[in-house]
């Protein structure tokens, strides 16, 4: 399949619209510290690599990474006027129990496009440490030729806001730390099976590397 044949990719201006509520909203009710930004490659096709252990860390990487992001997000969140939202703003349903062909598509499009895909890599949200990863990132990562930058988010669990306990503490500091971009791949080009499972582990390795790191640099 490539990504031609499926819906079209979400427009980079949606995502970017995104990202600006995202800086107000994160910025206005909690203190990011970004670390790494720099690492980011300015142009050209990118995905992050997101540990997820609470609902605000795609949120927090939306409104403080440097480009726009279209992340891949459960389709149970597109509904009503919420789902008309997450639309709007360039982010992607996807059907977590199957292989949704129309989601894959906009993704490799993203891409293509060369703009910046969002994934959490554990597939549901977790202890966030990396510790389970589908093969889905390593696919986009071969398929869509694309370097992966690792993110870790810190400090959104360390304990529940008084007024919202569903919420990390208003005002409280969430790291955010972005990583070395390295390539999934062995540089062959090889999609088989056995080529994605030598992949999975490499970003598994990278990944958890980057998380040690993270937490070493920020006292986490």
């Amino acid at each position: 399949m490539t990504a031609s044949s499926a819906a079209p990719a979400p427009s980079e201006k949606g995502a970017e619209v995104g990202r600006r509520i995202g800086v107000g909203l994160m910025y206005g009710l909690w203190k990011p510290r970004v670390l790494g930004a720099w690492r980011v490659p300015a142009t050209g096709p990118v995905i992050y690599a997101v540990n997820h252990a609470h609902n605000i860390d795609g949120p927090m990487v939306m409104g403080v990474a440097p480009r726009p992001t279209h992340f891949l997000i459960k389709k149970e969140a597109f509904v009503g006027p919420l789902g008309r939202f997450l639309t709007g703003i360039g982010q992607l349903p996807v059907d977590r129990h199957s292989a949704d062909r129309t989601a894959i598509g906009q993704a490799l499009g993203v891409l293509a496009d060369g703009g910046v895909l969002g994934i959490f890599p554990e597939g549901t949200r977790g202890e966030g440490d990396f510790a389970s990863l589908r093969a889905g990132l390593a696919y986009f990562a071969v398929r869509g030729g694309a370097p992966i930058v690792p993110v870790a988010v810190l400090g959104s669990t360390d304990r529940p806001g008084r007024l919202i306990k569903a919420l990390p503490p208003l005002r409280s500091r969430v790291d955010v730390v972005f990583g070395d971009p390295f390539d999934a791949g062995d540089g062959s080009g090889r999609r088989t099976r056995k080529a994605l499972d030598e992949a999975t582990e490499r970003i598994q390795k990278q990944l958890t590397a980057h998380l040690e790191n993270a937490r070493r640099l920020t006292g986490r």
